[in-house]
């Protein structure tokens, strides 16, 4: 029997077709899924990151809650354009602690993976509450609202509780210290080597403009002025990660 013919007789043959393509589908199954069950890790390890700091946690909720990712992505491509726009492109590590992660395709606004210390946090909160005032050509939606909103602070600790469930590492200092932790962030008074030293690279500071409470502005901001600078890539080798 020549191909063409055993080729017609799959095609016409419902029953063996279907046993055909379950067989198919299993064979791939296995070839993507059985890596899994002995590979340590199947991210590379990379040096400088983190989990989110209790401030930048609820900052990231409050993205989320926003519908930010819906305009902005968080994952820079390795294409030329995007490199010499937005930065080094992303690395799987950095999203390692992120759920849901946050990378997107929708670039109605500009990607957001290295926008950290790109600005102050001055233009932040004047960007957010008034887009077109920095950016005349914008068609962001207002958020001043979230520099009247203050931030609940409520059950900080069973946040990171219920992030240490899914894989984010937290220490039981840090479940402990939650809250002042995120109250600590936003001082600039305030006593924060212990904070710096569990979180490396944290930025400390009255965020949103008003050191009297703590808003919903200041997580947000606390949040965007750390994405993308965990990772120094002046050390990173794109062939072996690390010189």
């Amino acid at each position: 029997m020549s191909i063409l013919a055993k080729h017609e007789l799959l095609e016409k043959n419902a029953s063996l077709l279907l046993v055909g393509s379950l067989l198919v589908v299993t064979i791939g199954g296995i070839v993507e899924i059985a890596p899994l069950f002995y590979l340590q890790n199947t991210i590379e390890k990379v040096d400088g990151m983190r989990p989110y700091t209790p401030l930048e946690l609820a900052g990231r909720n409050i993205y989320i809650r926003e519908g930010c990712y819906l305009c902005h992505s968080q994952m820079i491509r390795p294409f030329r354009d995007e490199v010499e726009r937005y930065g080094h492109y992303s690395l799987a590590a950095e999203s390692m602690y992120d759920h849901p992660f946050q990378w997107g395709s929708k670039r109605t606004g500009p990607d957001l993976a290295r926008v950290g210390g790109r600005y102050s946090n001055e233009w932040h909160v004047q960007h957010l509450t008034n887009p077109r005032s920095v950016v005349p050509e914008s068609v962001m939606p207002t958020y001043g609202y979230l520099k009247d909103t203050p931030l609940k602070i409520e059950n900080v600790a069973g946040h990171l509780k219920a992030n240490r469930v899914v894989g984010v590492p937290y220490t039981d200092i840090d479940i402990a210290n939650a809250e002042k932790d995120l109250m600590a962030q936003s001082d600039p008074n305030a006593d924060t080597a212990d904070l710096v030293k569990r979180y490396p690279k944290a930025k400390v500071g009255d965020f949103d403009g008003d050191p009297t409470k703590v808003t919903e502005m200041d997580a947000l901001v606390a949040y965007l002025q750390m994405l993308g600078t965990l990772v120094d890539f002046s050390t990173y080798d794109d062939a072996s990660g690390y010189r």
